[in-house]
């Protein structure tokens, strides 16, 4: 599970080294903090940033290098990403980056500018569908200029995937509106066209476990495709499978990473990462995570594989993404007191005494300095993680949470505080914003990722979220964590732990934004029009409409019109504190049961429809400001330098000089798999 800034609180060849380092091609050199140069993009919807490697120089050449094999094992999965995102989006890529590097003509003109914004947009989203919205991007420009220019250039694309860029067909990429039909309805590429959701219900129920209270993680690591005789079958990826060219090149790295692991507990569990691609076998994909969790010494630690459900609407097949971290010291050690009481946290909960566990084991917590992003990571990038997201194996071995402090750092860096004053009720809000709104947003991050998603059980026999909630699943189990989050940042035991000088206005500052940004200000990111379909957007938007519908009676959230301006004002703290705790103890119900009619109705209910007339007002007010409503980032260049020999000496941390150059050298270098998979 994983929580983003935009989410919620504010991520062919084998690379050959150079004696002296690639820095002259490769970008401009890191500079210091005081004069960083943070932005490196902004165009339509979108900034996108630079972010540090603080420390760097501090690790040994063997960290150096563990962290630079991650991170191109990372890098070579890239592609794997991008075909799964939609099923042309590789012919797409290359095409346009090859009309980009090669057209001579006139590159002042307006056609070639909307061309170059188009190319941007798809970079960033990893293809032709909003990495948010998951609408489908359509280009300013006309289907004859993209023609002239395909001709001019000597580019060849298909007239069919000419045609669906510029048509309605695969606009959504990933739809949870069920009168469109789930699978119908979405352009990702993990089913094939055709293939209904009754049809995946029926083919993974005949799957039964080995082990029904350790269950396997089935179609995480697959496409469900038709064969010859009309039957479903998946078709596995791994070594020798679908996507085997990019997994060759992962293996290939992560066998280098485990040469030069940091200790045996490392290596064991890349070794099991190794073998599961190489095998894709499921079971194999469970003894690394548990392996994984136990290896919590060392300084350098990585999220790799197929993790995250969300863009499947079924919630089965997990998106490809890599992170590689370093352990930030001395945050680690702050932050380390909310693992050290989660049981405390589990304990005082509102939940049902049934639905808590006895037993919270394992929560590890660090704050990190990221290092290199990859897949469904980047450029935009979540804020925090915690895994892995199998529930058995979070009840018996415990889980990983990490907070990406140097990511967090440069979203504070690149942020403008015009919106606070437009969108916030009074003064007062504003004060206790400023005061305690970064310290709230550390400590909320926290809070969801290490109490929220390793809080509350299962009842006996009840099946996964994904087979019991299904297509809410993701979104209930995000507003379940972020419930978790709300309840205790209101507490005096966030205090008494040393995490803020006063709980109580920590508590408030966080209570304004979450109310303020799930009813009103995360709007600016939709269009006028659209219903919400994001799952994070959708379980902010569900937890502040329950509580302010429920506590109208008290007049708990008011809602003021002054000056034809919409606020919202919390008139009590203590209460709306109580009815986020009815909303956790209700939710937890609805999994621990596996309640579908429940959560559809909170979610559909809550979560969904969108207020058109504040959502036009909203965009009005937000004309104002020109900080782009999604940041991403492109990642710092690990340059090696080697001796004679081809022993890596010294590695040199380069910034790119621009997202273009980045994305150009990432296909050149990293492009294995062909342009239909």
């Amino acid at each position: 599970m994983k929580i983003s800034k935009v989410a919620g609180w504010c991520l062919a060849t084998v690379l050959m080294f150079s004696c002296k380092g690639e820095d002259e091609k490769a970008g401009t050199a890191a500079t210091d903090s005081g004069d960083f140069n943070y932005m490196a993009d902004q165009f339509a919807d979108i900034q996108v940033l630079r972010y540090q490697i603080p420390g760097w120089e501090n690790l040994s050449l063997k960290e150096q290098e563990y962290v630079y094999y991650l991170t191109q094992a990372g890098l070579a999965g890239r592609d794997i990403h991008w075909d799964q995102n939609y099923r042309y989006n590789l012919a797409i890529r290359r095409a346009l980056e090859n009309i980009y590097v090669n057209y001579k003509g006139d590159k002042e003109d307006d056609n070639w500018k909307k061309f170059e914004i188009y190319l941007k947009r798809v970079w960033f989203a990893n293809g032709i569908h909003h990495h948010y919205s998951s609408d489908k991007i359509k280009p300013d420009f006309t289907k004859e200029y993209l023609t002239q220019l395909l001709n001019e250039t000597k580019t060849s694309l298909k007239p069919e995937i000419v045609e669906i860029l510029f048509n309605d067909a695969d606009n959504k990429k990933v739809n949870l509106d069920e009168s469109k039909g789930l699978l119908a309805g979405s352009a990702v590429n993990f089913y094939d066209k055709g293939i209904t959701e009754k049809e995946v219900e029926a083919f993974y129920k005949k799957m039964v476990p080995a082990d029904p209270a350790r269950p396997v993680s089935f179609g995480l690591n697959s496409k469900l495709v038709r064969n010859a005789s009309g039957q479903l079958e998946e078709k596995v990826w791994k070594s020798g499978g679908m996507y085997g060219p990019a997994i060759d090149k992962i293996v290939y790295w992560l066998e280098k990473a485990k040469g030069v692991a940091e200790n045996q507990k490392q290596a064991d569990a890349l070794a099991l990462l190794i073998a599961y691609y190489k095998t894709g076998d499921l079971k194999k994909w469970d003894e690394y995570n548990i392996a994984w969790l136990n290896a919590t010494d060392g300084n350098i630690d990585y999220i790799q594989g197929f993790v995250e459900v969300y863009n499947d609407p079924l919630g089965y097949r997990g998106s490809y993404e890599s992170v590689v971290q370093i352990k930030d010291f001395d945050m680690s050690a702050k932050m380390e007191k909310v693992s050290q009481n989660a049981q405390w946290f589990e304990d005082h909960s509102p939940l049902m005494p049934e639905h808590k566990k006895k037993n919270v084991v394992g929560i590890s917590y660090k704050t990190v300095i990221v290092a290199g992003e990859a897949g469904d990571s980047s450029p935009s990038t979540p804020i925090g993680v915690n895994l892995p997201n199998a529930d058995w194996i979070r009840a018996e071995h415990g889980s990983k949470s990490v907070s990406l402090g140097n990511i967090i750092d440069s979203y504070e860096h690149a942020a403008g505080k015009g919106r606070l004053s437009e969108f916030a009720n009074d003064k007062e809000e504003i004060r206790l914003e400023e005061k305690y709104g970064a310290i709230a947003d550390k400590l909320h991050t926290a809070l969801h990722e290490v109490v929220g998603h390793a809080s509350g059980q299962i009842n006996k026999g009840v099946g996964t979220p994904k087979e019991t909630l299904k297509s809410y699943a993701s979104t209930m189990e995000e507003g379940r964590a972020d419930l978790v989050g709300l309840f205790y940042l209101y507490d005096p035991k966030i205090q008494e732990l040393g995490l803020t000088d006063n709980w109580k206005e920590t508590g408030m500052a966080a209570y304004d934004h979450y109310i303020r940004n799930g009813l009103m200000t995360q709007l600016i990111r939709l269009k006028v029009g659209d219903n919400i379909e994001e799952a994070h957007m959708r379980n902010r938007q569900w937890v502040s409409a329950w509580v302010f519908e429920k506590g109208k009676k008290d007049n708990v959230i008011e809602k003021i019109t002054r000056n034809g301006k919409t606020y919202f004002n919390i008139t009590n703290y203590e209460k709306l504190h109580e009815l986020f705790g009815q909303l956790l103890r209700e939710t937890q119900r609805i999994k621990s049961e596996g309640d579908f009619k429940a959560a559809k109705a909170l979610v559909e209910g809550y979560g969904v429809k969108v207020d058109q007339t504040l959502h036009k007002e909203v965009l009005e007010r937000n004309k104002q400001f020109t900080t782009p409503p999604y940041s991403g980032f492109v990642n710092p260049m690990l340059v090696p330098e080697t001796d004679g020999n081809g022993k890596i000496t010294k590695i040199n941390v380069v910034q790119p000089k621009s997202f273009a150059e980045q994305m150009l050298y990432y296909s050149k270098t990293y492009g294995v798999l062909p342009d239909e998979n």
